[in-house]
């Protein structure tokens, strides 16, 4: 397996944890002080996983929907021990009605190579509606 596909493995599993609320799996794949900019920080770089525990602690709902996410239009860059992976991730649920539902963000995701071991060290993510306002 290449750099590149590795890459892309880990960065779906982040996104498999992420939709499953696997809190374990997600601090595994993570440097302890992961920083990013998403919608969630209302504008602040958040540094620390502590805020992002606060969403996989959220209480569930047997109701809850199922979500996957989809990797879309993938790119790897690797450059020494960093790399650089940029993709539209499409996430498919149900609203609140059961119906089906697609939305999609541009996400950034940057790892960070230690004794031959990717960790997910800061992302950016930007909810393609954003954009659709601005047009």
């Amino acid at each position: 397996m290449s750099v590149e596909e590795e890459l892309l493995k880990l960065s779906h599993q982040l996104l498999t944890c992420i939709d499953g609320g696997d809190w374990k799996s997600y601090v595994a794949l993570c440097d302890e002080s992961i920083t990013c900019f998403e919608p969630e920080a209302l504008g602040h770089l958040v540094e620390g996983l502590p805020f992002h525990q606060f969403y996989f602690q959220l209480p569930g709902s047997p109701t809850k929907p199922a979500r996957q996410s989809t990797i879309a239009s993938a790119r790897v860059r690797v450059m020494g021990r960093a790399a650089v992976v940029t993709y539209v991730r499409v996430v498919q649920k149900l609203d609140g009605n059961g119906s089906p539902v697609s939305v999609a963000a541009m996400e950034t995701r940057i790892w960070e190579q230690n004794d031959a071991i990717w960790k997910h060290v800061h992302f950016h993510r930007t909810p393609c509606w954003y954009l659709l306002e601005r047009l």
